[in-house]
């Protein structure tokens, strides 16, 4: 892996272009989310630098902080992981979209405290693996009705979280389910569902190739935590 931020951005482009090519897709589709989670905010200005501008945490409680100390900075706040109810007051006003939208109680949440539409991508639990959060693909449709009807809330995809293999080529078909996933769901609602969050560090180039829009990095870009 490269030393530097600045190279290892530079291989991650490389890397998401060639499986562009092989897709038949232009890279340019693909957005990068820097996942911040564990770094400091010294690491975070370094990623500002080299013109990241989409940062991803996984806790409240640890992004706070960190927002407040970079200020109104020209940055994309996402909360990638699992939203508690209590926490939904500090979303407001710091987070310009949360992707681990799971439940109907979470979105009614939301929607009571939100004064603006906030984006939100509902997190699917694809492979159905009891240790992680998010939604049963049997219960999108309603949870997806749900948040599409909600006033404060403005549904732009669908996020998942693939398994841990060895082989990232496994994880294919749950990339693939969710894009499927995603397009019945906007068949359902009439709406444009543009966001495919899917992809972390070991599995990323597959999730380009299966339709990733989104992805969500934190090692490849940092190197270990």
């Amino acid at each position: 892996m490269p030393d530097s931020l600045g190279a290892r951005l530079q291989a991650v482009r490389q890397t998401i272009a060639r499986s562009a090519e092989r897709a038949g897709r232009d890279p340019i589709e693909v957005v990068l989310v820097a996942v911040t989670k564990g770094f400091p905010v010294e690491r975070i200005r370094e990623a500002l630098g080299v013109g990241l501008r989409i940062l991803g945490e996984n806790r409240v409680q640890e992004a706070l902080p960190k927002i407040d100390e970079i200020g109104p900075a020209d940055v994309d706040w996402h909360l990638i992981g699992h939203l508690q109810t209590n926490k939904v007051k500090f979303i407001e006003g710091r987070f310009r979209m949360v992707q681990s939208l799971d439940s109907v109680g979470l979105a009614e949440a939301l929607d009571r405290r939100m004064p603006s539409p906030l984006d939100v991508l509902i997190e699917v639990n694809v492979a159905q693996e009891p240790q992680k959060t998010g939604a049963s693909p049997a219960d999108l449709p309603a949870l997806a009705a749900a948040v599409n009807a909600a006033e404060h809330l403005r549904l732009r995809g669908l996020m998942t979280i693939a398994p841990m293999v060895d082989d990232p080529a496994a994880v294919r078909p749950v990339f693939r389910q969710l894009r499927a996933l995603r397009d019945t769901t906007s068949q359902q609602l009439g709406v444009a569902l543009p966001v495919l969050s899917m992809g972390m560090t070991d599995d990323y180039a597959v999730a380009v190739e299966e339709g990733a829009t989104m992805l969500r990095l934190g090692r490849a870009l940092f190197g270990p935590r």
